[in-house]
């Protein structure tokens, strides 16, 4: 049998769906644009979904849908060896110093 991913609601309940229309901050815009970039480098679909299915549930339902998108794309560019973890660290302390601006 196959167990059920936290993430995978089909055919739960889990009430009603809010369509509405909203303004995306500038970090989500760039995400998106990321992602796109990188599908074209063969960073797939399924790759960055398979990472984000392989969140643990906290931390699936702490994040924000583009939070979740810009964590998994960083694990696909780690697995195929892109960059690396200490690379990313580096960048990350190095952008903390400016402010946290990118």
């Amino acid at each position: 049998m196959i167990e059920r991913g936290h993430h995978d609601m089909g055919g739960l309940p889990a009430g009603p769906v809010e369509y509405t229309e909203h303004d995306y901050a500038e970090w989500e815009r760039r995400v998106d644009a990321l992602s796109v970039l990188m599908g074209r480098r063969g960073v797939t679909v399924d790759q960055r979904r398979r990472n984000i299915e392989a969140l643990p549930p906290e931390d699936y339902d702490r994040m924000s849908y583009y939070e979740r998108w810009i964590v998994a794309l960083t694990q696909s560019l780690i697995q195929r060896g892109t960059i690396t973890t200490a690379e990313l660290a580096g960048k990350m302390v190095e952008i903390e110093k400016r402010g946290g601006q990118v």
